[in-house]
C-alpha cells in the first residue's frame, strides 16, 4: 500500500469522524451533557488532527488545534457548553470539514472566516465568555514558580517556543496517605519518534494517568544531545512514574492503549511497602516537578507556533528553574513503512477515559471498505443472473404443459435463491440517510445567519437505510428545500412573537419506511403557503388565467414551476425562481414524486416519496396495443374491471369512471403514448386506479395485465435515449425488451400538458 492509499484511507475515516463530531455537538445543543458524548466530540478533532499531522496538512492540524484547546476546557468543566458556545463549535466543525475538503480535493477555505473563528476558540478557551468564565477563576492559582513564564514568555526564543511549567511533587518526597485497596504501579514511559509524527502528546498521557490517581514523576533527560546535534523530529525524554489508582495495572495500561504502537512502555504492581531496587537510585534520572493541571489552565497543547520544531534547553538551565519544555508535534509525512498508524482508530485522544474507550470498542460493529465500483459491478451481475433466471423459467413454462416435472420445481427454487441474493446484494448498497441529513445541519445554520433566524433543526429517522444511489441524488433536491423552508416559510422572530409562537422557528426533517419506498418529510412550523400571493404571481407571469378555478393543492404545486418565486427582491438566497421546480425534477429522475400540505399560519409539510433503490423495480406487467408496459406497482393502488354503467363522458373528449361512488379521470395511456390513434373502449380493457404526485388519482386504462414481477431497470437515456412518458427499461423472461411507464408524465398529460406534442415530434423527428 503506498502512501496515496493510506492518505484516502485517512480522509474515509476523516468523514466518519467528522460525521460523529456533529452528530456530538448537536447532542450538547440539546442539552446531552454526557461525559461520553463531550469525550467522543474531542475524540473526532483529535483523531483529524493526529491522521492531518502524519501527513503535513499544517492549516488543518493548526485550526484542530485550537478547536480541540476549546473542547478539552469542556472536558475539563472549566467551560460550561451554553448554545453560545455550541454556536461557534458548530461553525468551527463547519470550518474543519471545509479544510478536509480542501486537503482532499485541492480547493480552498474562507481564510478569513477561519482566523475569525480560531479567534472566537481562543476566547472561549481563556475564560473570556461571560457564561464560561466562573469555572476557571474557580482554580486555584498555580505556584509562584509555574506562573513566572506568564504571558511574555513566547518571546523565549526565536523560534516562538514557550516552556511550559510543571510543579509535581518530587518522585522521591513524601509519600501521599492512600487507601489500603488502591495498588501503586511503577511506570517506565519511553516514546518513540513515532507518537509525535502522529499529533499525539506525551503531556496528554501523563495529564490524563494523572486523573486515574495520585502520582508522582521523574523525566530522564540524559539523552538529550547538545543543540547542534539535536534532530527536532526525535524523541529524547522519557519518564519514571509512580501511581496510586483503584483502578491497578489495567486502568494504567487503557491510557496508553493507543500509544502501545509508537511507545516503550513497562507497568508492573508493586506492594505498599516496596523498597527500590538496587538499580533504582543508580537510574540516570532528574527529578523535575510537574503540575499537568496546567495544561487545563492555558492550551491543551503547545501553541500552534511551536507545532513547528520543539527547541531544546540545557538540562543546566532545566535544573536551575524547574521547567522543561514539552516537545509539540513535529508535523514530518510518516514513512511508508508506518502505514498501520495511520488509521484513525489508532489516533484517538488518548484522554478518553478508559472505561469509554473499551464500551466504544465494543459497541463498534466490524466493518469492511469495499470499492463502490465493485458493489456496481456485483449488482450488475446478480441482474443478469435475474434476467437469466426468468428467461429459463419462461422456457421451461413454454415446453412443460404438466408444470409439475423435477426441472419446474427446481427452478422455482432457484428463483426464491436468487430473489434472496438479489436482496442481500442490494443490502450491501443501503446506507442510513444521517450522513445526508447532517448535512443539511450546515445549510439551516448558514441561511439563518443570513437572514436572522433563530431556526431549530430536529431529525428523525436518521438510520433509514435507502440505496447509496438514491441518497447521493438527495442532497440537491433537500438542499433546496430547506432554504427554502427557512427563508419563505419561517417568519421572523419578531413577528413570531408577535403572532404568538416560539421565535425560535422549528424544522423537521422526517425519514421512514413505507410501503416498499422511503418516504422524507419537510416541515416547518412558518406561516404556511400564501395562496392568495401564489396565484397572483402565477397570473402575473401567464402560467394561469386570470378567471381559473383552482384548488388549494393546484395552487401550492403552482411553485414548482420553472422561474415561479414570491420573493420580493432578488438577495443571495432566492428571488430568481430556481429552486423548487430544480426539485421537483430530481425527484421525478429517482422515480419519485412530492406533495405539498399548508395550513396557514400553521405551516408546510413537503412530502417526498422515492424507490429504495433504482436497480431493481415490482411493477405490473401489462399490454397496451399491442406493446408491453409496466407499471411500477408502489404507484398502483388498485385494479379493476370497468363496467358499462361506471363509464361516464366528460366534455368532448374525457371519461370519468365511477368508483365506490366517487369520479375518477380515465386516462388511455395508448392513447396517450401515441401507441393508437382513437381512443380504446373501456370496457374492453382493465383499469389500473394509481396516485399522482399532486396526491390526486387517476384510472389507467391497459389492454391486460400478464402479471406481477420484479424487474431490473436499464437506463434508457443512458443506452438511447430520453423519451417522454418512460422511465426506463427492462429486459423480460422472453427477451423482449419492456418500457416501464413513467406515471406522473402519463397523469400530467391527461391534464392538458405537452407530454402527446413530444411524443408525435419523437416520432416525426
Amino acid at each position: 500500500m503506498d502512501m496515496n492509499e493510506i492518505k484516502e484511507i485517512f480522509f474515509q475515516e476523516c468523514e466518519e469522524q467528522l460525521a460523529e463530531l456533529e452528530s456530538g455537538l448537536l447532542k450538547l445543543n440539546d442539552g446531552d451533557r454526557d461525559p461520553e458524548t463531550v469525550n467522543a466530540v474531542f475524540r473526532a478533532v483529535h483523531s483529524i488532527k493526529g491522521g492531518a499531522g502524519a501527513f503535513g496538512l499544517d492549516d488543518l492540524v493548526s485550526f484542530a488545534h485550537v478547536f480541540e484547546t476549546t473542547l478539552d476546557c469542556v472536558r475539563s468543566n472549566k467551560l460550561e457548553p451554553n448554545q453560545d458556545v455550541l454556536k461557534v463549535m458548530l461553525k468551527s466543525a463547519d470550518v474543519l470539514a471545509d479544510l478536509t475538503n480542501a486537503a482532499r480535493d485541492g480547493g480552498g477555505v474562507d481564510e478569513a472566516r477561519s482566523k475569525q473563528l480560531i479567534r472566537e476558540l481562543e476566547a472561549l478557551a481563556n475564560g473570556e465568555m461571560p457564561a464560561a468564565s466562573e469555572a476557571p477563576a474557580a482554580k486555584p492559582a498555580p505556584a509562584p514558580q509555574a506562573a513566572a513564564p506568564a504571558p511574555a514568555a513566547p518571546a523565549v526564543n526565536d523560534e516562538g517556543f514557550q516552556p511550559i511549567p510543571f510543579s509535581f511533587d518530587d518522585f522521591g518526597g513524601e509519600e501521599k496517605p492512600v487507601e489500603p485497596y488502591a495498588p501503586t504501579c511503577e511506570i517506565l514511559f519511553h516514546p518513540k519518534r513515532e507518537l509525535y509524527a502522529k499529533g499525539n502528546e506525551a503531556a496528554l498521557l501523563l495529564r490524563d494517568l494523572s486523573r486515574i490517581g495520585e502520582m508522582s514523576i521523574r523525566c530522564d533527560m540524559d539523552s538529550l544531545p547538545l543543540l547542534q546535534d539535536m534532530n527536532p523530529e526525535e524523541a529524547y525524554f522519557s519518564w519514571k512514574i509512580s501511581i496510586t489508582t483503584e483502578k491497578g495495572e489495567d486502568g494504567v495500561r487503557s491510557v496508553f492503549e493507543f500509544a502501545e504502537w509508537d511507545c516503550d512502555l513497562e507497568v508492573r504492581t508493586v506492594e505498599e511497602d516496596h523498597e527500590p531496587e538496587a538499580g533504582d537510585d543508580e537510574l540516570p534520572m532528574q527529578p523535575v516537578p510537574f503540575d499537568l493541571s496546567i495544561l487545563d489552565d492555558a492550551d491543551t497543547d503547545v501553541p500552534a507556533e511551536a507545532d513547528e520544531a520543539p527547541t531544546p534547553v540545557k538540562q543546566t538551565a532545566v535544573a536551575e528553574s524547574n521547567v522543561v519544555p514539552i516537545a509539540a508535534s513535529p508535523r514530518a509525512e510518516a514513512p511508508k513503512s508506518e502505514a498501520r498508524a495511520v488509521p484513525a482508530a489508532q489516533q484517538a485522544a488518548a484522554a478518553a477515559s478508559p472505561a469509554a474507550s473499551a464500551a466504544s470498542a465494543a459497541a463498534a460493529a466490524p466493518t469492511i471498505r469495499v470499492d463502490l465500483d465493485r458493489v456496481d459491478r456485483l449488482i450488475n451481475l446478480v441482474g443478469e443472473l435475474v434476467i437469466n433466471q426468468a428467461m429459463l423459467s419462461q422456457s421451461v413454462i413454454e415446453n412443460d404443459n404438466n408444470g409439475v416435472s423435477s426441472i419446474n420445481m427446481g427452478l422455482e427454487e432457484l428463483q426464491q435463491l436468487t430473489r434472496e441474493i438479489q436482496d442481500s446484494v442490494m443490502a450491501i448498497r443501503a446506507q442510513p440517510v444521517k450522513p445526508v441529513f447532517q448535512r443539511m445541519s450546515r445549510i439551516v445554520r448558514e441561511i439563518a445567519d443570513v437572514t436572522g433566524k433563530s431556526v431549530r433543526l430536529i431529525t428523525e429517522g436518521e438510520n433509514t437505510e435507502v440505496d447509496k444511489t438514491v441518497i447521493d441524488k438527495l442532497a440537491e433536491p433537500l438542499t433546496h428545500m430547506i432554504r427554502n423552508a427557512v427563508d419563505h416559510g419561517l417568519e421572523a422572530p419578531e413577528k413570531r412573537e408577535a403572532l404568538g409562537k416560539n421565535p425560535e422557528g422549528t424544522v423537521r426533517l422526517t425519514a421512514k419506511h413505507r410501503s416498499g419506498r422511503i418516504v422524507i418529510e419537510l416541515a416547518d412550523d412558518g406561516g404556511g403557503i400564501n395562496r392568495e400571493k401564489v396565484r397572483q404571481k402565477a397570473i402575473d407571469n401567464d402560467l394561469i388565467a386570470a378567471d381559473a378555478n383552482l384548488s388549494d393543492e393546484e395552487i401550492d404545486n403552482l411553485i414548482f414551476h420553472a422561474g415561479f418565486s414570491t420573493a420580493d427582491k432578488i438577495s443571495d438566497i432566492s428571488g430568481r425562481g430556481v429552486g423548487m421546480d430544480v426539485v421537483k425534477r430530481s425527484i421525478q429522475a429517482l422515480g419519485g414524486r412530492i406533495t405539498i400540505s399548508s395550513k396557514p399560519g400553521q405551516g408546510s409539510v413537503f412530502t417526498m416519496s422515492l424507490p429504495l433503490t433504482l436497480a431493481v423495480l415490482d411493477g405490473m406487467v401489462v399490454t397496451v396495443a399491442g406493446q408491453t408496459l409496466v407499471v411500477p406497482l408502489t404507484a398502483i393502488v388498485e385494479t379493476l374491471q370497468p363496467e358499462a354503467s361506471a363509464i361516464h363522458s366528460f366534455g368532448a373528449s374525457q371519461r370519468l369512471i365511477s368508483i365506490r361512488n366517487s369520479f375518477c379521470p380515465l386516462v388511455d395511456v395508448g392513447r396517450i403514448l401515441n401507441f393508437r390513434a382513437t381512443q380504446a373502449n373501456p370496457v374492453d380493457g382493465v383499469a389500473l386506479l394509481v396516485e399522482s404526485e399532486g396526491g390526486g388519482q387517476r384510472a389507467l386504462m391497459v389492454d391486460a395485465i400478464q402479471g406481477q414481477r420484479q424487474v431490473v431497470i436499464k437506463s434508457l437515456e443512458a443506452n438511447y435515449t430520453h423519451v417522454p412518458g418512460i422511465a426506463a427499461a427492462t429486459i423480460l423472461g422472453d427477451g423482449r425488451v419492456a418500457l416501464i411507464l413513467d406515471v406522473d408524465a402519463v397523469v400530467a398529460a391527461s391534464r392538458g400538458q405537452s407530454l402527446k406534442q413530444e411524443i408525435s415530434l419523437a416520432a416525426t423527428g
